[in-house]
């Protein structure tokens, strides 16, 4: 299992490298997290949703996606409250305080999950949540030093050297946590080191004598990162959009926004600036194109947009000559009415306007559409394959003018002038004909030639080399073996070289 010192140590990242590493060796593999905090969700082919993060480290194995993956997902609408998801279906909701005596109930569905990965695998790498040095969180616990035990886990610990006081977080991680629990840690990581990595050796030994802990090695930054999906909405704190791009896009960033990775492969284009825009500044006078994106609280943040003088914002936008695409919930934003009379996702409520730029309205209720597509674009003919995650269903004139075609099944919706248009479907973006087309459409180009499925392979490759180079995959083979087989065993059995990726 890998825990960390604090959320946003790397853990996601490192698992989905060990994950590329160990499946290159002729292992199968699988990830597990017990539990996840993120909007940033994937369909599964078991017809449920597990967090991006897991969706990403189930690909480094070469697997498809499953429910036991993931089998807590907490999906943030509120500042105290939540959506739990298990098994990849809705629980129900639940304020934080609530959340903490749920838990107990949750660990046999967490413990299942896990047992029928481990059946079908020969090694399961475990990505804890936020830190087991959250004390105050342990009773109940299912996220990290609660699953370790019950699971009977060998644990690594992971700290990140670039925030800064690393050896203050794994030293003060060990002198809160139960001693007993101190002893599951087999050793720790140092992640996201710049630099000379010789001049940090006295460090690693300033930490081995106050933990006992020994170092299982030293991570240098890896800048290939960015090509990968992120899990949090932190990831956009302070994000920068290059100023000497052709194509400006603009993204509001709501307070609740989700599968905000749908916009990665635009990032990816180098010819495209996609500029996150953070409460309090105006969305930028110069934007060709305006992306709603996804929202865990669609009325919320519709409320969220005006306040922030947003909507005023679009308006001026669309006179200049923008153009407008709404993603799921930025879609049912720009119709004419939301309605959420049930609560689904928040208190229950209507707004009496939506933003009026598509002929639609959208009522949340019933079962949670959770399936993968296939289509084409309606203007360009281009093929196109996503997603769709959503509650409601949405009705309207807007409809006889379909943004795509799923097979024979009109979706999403076009304004009568063709500036505006939305559609529930994520992951549109990753297809390389239907970004060319569409961005094209915005401005002249000339296709970039990326492939954005091929470059993500490629960065798991790189980051599993990246972990071959710098860490003993050999070691921690053999800290996951020692659970339960004899070191005489462990010998027989060694940890196979590396192969091509799947």
């Amino acid at each position: 299992m890998i825990q960390g010192t604090g959320s946003d140590v790397g853990k996601s990242l490192l698992v989905a490298g060990l994950c590329r590493a160990f499946t290159r060796r002729g292992l199968t593999v699988r990830p597990f997290k017990p539990q996840n905090m993120s909007n940033n969700a994937a369909v599964t082919t078991d017809g449920g949703e597990i967090g991006r993060a897991q969706a990403l480290q189930a690909r480094a194995c070469g697997v498809e996606p499953t429910t036991d993956m993931n089998p807590v997902l907490l999906k943030p609408q509120s500042e105290v409250g939540a959506q739990v998801v298990v098994q990849g279906k809705i629980w129900g909701n639940a304020q934080a305080r609530a959340y903490q005596a749920m838990k107990g109930e949750l660990l046999p569905k967490v413990l299942e999950s896990f047992q029928r990965l481990q059946d079908e695998a020969d090694l399961v790498v475990v990505e804890g949540a936020g830190s087991p040095a959250e004390v105050n969180l342990r009773a109940g616990d299912i996220a990290n030093m609660g699953f370790a035990e019950a699971a009977d886990l060998p644990v690594v610990l992971v700290a990140d050297i670039d925030r800064g006081g690393v050896i203050a977080t794994l030293v003060g991680s060990h002198a809160v946590i139960d001693p007993a629990e101190a002893r599951r840690i087999a050793g720790f990581v140092i992640n996201k080191f710049r630099g000379d990595v010789s001049l940090f050796d006295d460090g690693l030994q300033i930490i081995t004598e106050h933990t006992a802990w020994p170092s299982l090695g030293v991570v240098p930054f890896f800048p290939a990162a960015r090509h990968l999906p992120a899990e949090d909405a932190v990831a956009l704190t302070g994000a920068e959009a290059a100023a000497d791009r052709a194509i400006r896009i603009a993204v509001p960033q709501l307070g609740r926004i989700a599968n905000f990775d749908d916009l990665d492969p635009l990032i990816a284009e180098p010819d495209v600036a996609v500029d996150f825009v953070e409460p309090g500044r105006a969305l930028p006078g110069d934007a060709d194109l305006v992306i709603l994106p996804g929202s865990k609280a669609t009325l919320a943040d519709l409320a969220f947009l005006r306040q922030q003088g947003w909507d005023i914002d679009i308006r001026a936008h669309l006179r200049r000559g923008g153009r407008v695409l709404g993603i799921c919930a930025g879609y049912q934003m720009l119709g004419q009415r939301i309605e959420d009379p049930e609560g689904i996702e928040g208190p229950a409520g209507a707004a009496d306007a939506g933003l009026g730029l598509l002929e639609v309205t959208t009522r949340l209720s019933g079962e949670k559409a959770l399936e993968e597509v296939q289509g084409r674009h309606e203007e360009s003919g281009a093929a196109i394959r996503g997603y769709e995650m959503h509650v409601g269903v949405t009705l309207g004139a807007g409809l006889d003018r379909p943004f795509l075609d799923l097979v024979g099944r009109p979706e999403g919706a076009v304004s009568r002038d063709g500036k505006v248009a939305g559609c529930y479907l994520h992951g549109l973006f990753a297809g390389d004909a239907f970004r060319a087309a569409f961005l094209g459409s915005l401005r002249a180009r000339a296709t970039s030639g990326l492939a954005y499925d091929a470059m993500v392979e490629d960065t798991l490759d790189a980051l599993a080399a990246h972990l071959e180079t710098h860490l003993d995959l050999d070691q921690l083979y053999q800290i996951a073996l020692a659970r339960s087989v004899r070191e005489t065993v462990i010998e027989q059995f060694p940890l196979p070289r590396p192969r091509k990726a799947p």
